[in-house]
């Protein structure tokens, strides 16, 4: 077959179409570049109110500088951290591999504590759910110990572990522990019947059936109310480090108000802030990777 001289080979060529396709965006990282392009403007129009109203005369310097002023003298501020993670007045030794040492310590007593109370929290729910004694033992003590809050378990945690990095941990731990143990019970208690059943049929064995059909179906409930209580961590961590601890971020904060620094405050406050975002971010990631098997919901509004 032979093909007419007036047809130009090059038309009939798919290279450029492929080559113009190629360039698109996939919708995934449409979806990523417009959330982080949100991102900025929600927080650009933030600090571009807070500096509208210092020039307006509206935000005392001394009480809210704006972020141009905490930020303008970075290296004087790091001068409050000390290589060794010992929160002082002005040291010689502070720096940024200071700072990147306490965001580390407050980080690390964060990961810890919520690790040990979703742990232990799962563990004690699906007991008190499945063996009776313990449930007519320990839920009640539960019940009343859930409404205490985790601020308020501070001095018991300094009497009984001492100064250190336990009692953070430890009210991290509190703050996670009792929810998770309720919402275990509560979540067990919804998994359809239907579930149950057709794990029986297939001659599951009651531990089977808890760690194949259970716990995978209660997981992102459960994952749910670990991010809901992740920021109510990062509170009672910055208060244990601030009485308890001695070190961290939380501590800085505390004497930076002690000494009238605002512009101390504030910029850890903007650390703390950071932190919290990513760990927020890094909670979500985990639970995309161990819920592989749930499917993103795009809701009803969207």
């Amino acid at each position: 077959m032979t093909m007419s001289a007036d047809v130009d080979p090059a038309s009939l060529s798919p290279a450029e179409p492929e080559r113009k396709v190629g360039l698109v965006l996939s919708p995934a990282w449409r979806r990523r570049f417009a959330t982080l392009g949100w991102g900025f403007v929600s927080i650009g129009l933030f600090a571009g109110i807070w500096e509208l109203l210092w020039a307006l005369g509206y935000a005392n310097p001394l009480l809210l500088p704006p972020p141009h002023l905490f930020l303008s003298d970075i290296p004087g501020t790091l001068q409050y951290f000390d290589r060794s993670n010992r929160i002082g007045s002005v040291a010689s030794g502070g720096g940024v591999l200071a700072l990147l040492l306490t965001m580390g310590s407050t980080t690390l007593r964060v990961v810890i504590g919520l690790t040990l109370g979703f742990i232990c929290g799962v563990a004690v729910g699906a007991t008190i759910h499945y063996i009776k004694p313990a449930r007519n033992l320990l839920l009640p003590t539960i019940l009343l110990l859930a409404p205490i809050s985790p601020v308020a378990w501070l001095p018991v945690a300094i009497f009984v572990f001492g100064i250190g990095d336990v009692p953070a941990v430890f009210l991290v731990f509190i703050t996670v522990f009792f929810a998770i143990v309720l919402s275990t019970g509560a979540q067990i208690e919804s998994v359809p019947k239907n579930y149950i059943h057709v794990a029986r049929i297939m001659g599951a064995t009651r531990r089977q059936t808890f760690w194949r059909v259970i716990l995978p179906s209660i997981l992102p409930s459960l994952f749910m109310t670990l991010r809901l209580n992740l920021f109510a961590a990062w509170m009672v961590v910055l208060i244990a480090e601030t009485v308890g601890v001695g070190t961290g971020l939380g501590q800085i904060t505390s004497m930076a108000r002690s000494t009238f620094n605002a512009r101390l405050v504030f910029f850890t406050m903007g650390i703390i802030g950071v932190l919290g975002f990513l760990s927020d971010w890094g909670l979500r990631q985990v639970q995309r990777k161990m819920l592989w098997w749930v499917a993103p919901n795009q809701g009803a509004s969207r």
